[in-house]
């Protein structure tokens, strides 16, 4: 779990900002079927970068899975609590969860660099939540926000799961408030969502299609 990950010397999955500005750079919400992501995974230039470094360089997007998990019309929605991993976003509500893709998801490198992305991506609900319902999975989306540090050094894939009961517990000792909430509820709350999160809500109406 990432609270417990010395972030030092760990290497996450990146690609330069360039290949975000050619293939054309927004800000916000923008569907995505599965090409764009496919054009970053198999450019050839993505790699793995030591976080540390990657966290203060703009010049690279590290590549962030985000996982919607919904029960109908419900989100799942937790507070990240003091002891989360990433500091700028402490005490914030959120709807979605993922992290980065560590060069321990690409094995002995035998894996190609999509293959290593979904498995991060599974990786990262596991130690977050407990999943004990089955679920459907579709890739919605890209999300950026340029607007503020923590963004600009990331990109984020919506990836949505759609669960068939509403069987989900918590794993990870920074996660608190876990529950499911209508769009509605979250609305409300809106100022006190993260920024991907707030991205989500405002733009549902062209996500759920």
């Amino acid at each position: 779990m990432e609270e417990f990950i010395n972030t030092s010397h760990e290497r996450v999955l990146c690609f330069p900002r360039t290949l975000l500005d050619s293939l054309g750079s927004f800000q916000g919400f923008r569907a995505d079927d599965g090409t764009f992501v496919e054009a970053i995974l198999t450019s050839g230039k993505a790699s793995f970068i030591e976080r540390a470094k990657a966290e203060d360089d703009s010049s690279v997007k590290q590549l962030i899975p985000y996982v919607v998990l919904m029960w109908e019309d419900k989100f799942l929605y937790y507070i990240r609590g003091k002891k989360s991993g990433e500091s700028r976003l402490r005490a914030l509500g959120s709807v979605g969860i993922g992290g980065h893709i560590s060069v321990s998801d690409h094995g002995l490198f035998e894996q190609d660099t999509r293959e290593a992305f979904f498995a991060g991506l599974t990786r990262e609900v596991a130690e977050e939540v407990k999943v004990q319902s089955g679920y459907t999975q579709r890739l919605a989306g890209l999300i950026n926000d340029d607007s503020n540090p923590v963004g600009k050094v990331h990109l984020g894939v919506l990836i949505l799961w759609e669960l068939a009961e509403p069987e989900v517990s918590k794993r990870e000792r920074a996660i608190t408030s876990l529950e499911f909430l209508t769009i509605e509820e979250l609305k409300k709350r809106r100022d006190k969502l993260e920024t991907w999160s707030q991205i989500v809500i405002d733009n549902w109406s062209r996500i759920q299609r």
